[in-house]
């Protein structure tokens, strides 16, 4: 399983940016996806997932309230929707699935078996 993140860049602060994550060769239908950053000498941190349904969501609480995630099953796409960004929002973001179907993960990253190639956002002041 493959999954490609994309939608980065290099942004002012206050900016918005949408990253988008695609699998190649399986659905992400029956998925939960979650999103993961990780910057220049950190660990890597939760940032947000979304269930299979998309009907529950959750957020780290450094970006609650201006990062959305969002997914389009017919599209076979999950979306990180990231609003008045700041500099500390600067690293390589990733998206990841659980290995199992239908399984509600929870931001543990142990949770997500399947990983994708991130997408640098770049946050300038």
């Amino acid at each position: 399983v493959q999954l490609q993140a994309s939608g980065g860049g290099l942004v002012q602060a206050g900016g918005s940016l949408r990253l988008s994550c695609a699998p190649s060769g399986r659905t992400l239908r029956t998925y939960a996806v979650g999103w993961f950053r990780q910057a220049p000498g950190k660990e890597r941190e939760f940032v947000a997932f979304i269930t299979w349904t998309g009907s529950i969501t959750s957020y780290a609480d450094s970006v609650k309230g201006r990062f959305t995630i969002s997914r389009d099953n017919a599209k076979n796409a999950v979306y990180l929707q990231m609003n008045s960004l700041k500099p500390e929002d600067t690293a390589v973001y990733s998206c990841a699935t659980p290995a199992d179907r239908y399984r509600t993960p929870t931001s543990l990253e142990r949770e997500y078996s399947f990983w994708g190639q991130g997408t640098q956002v770049t946050v300038s002041s």
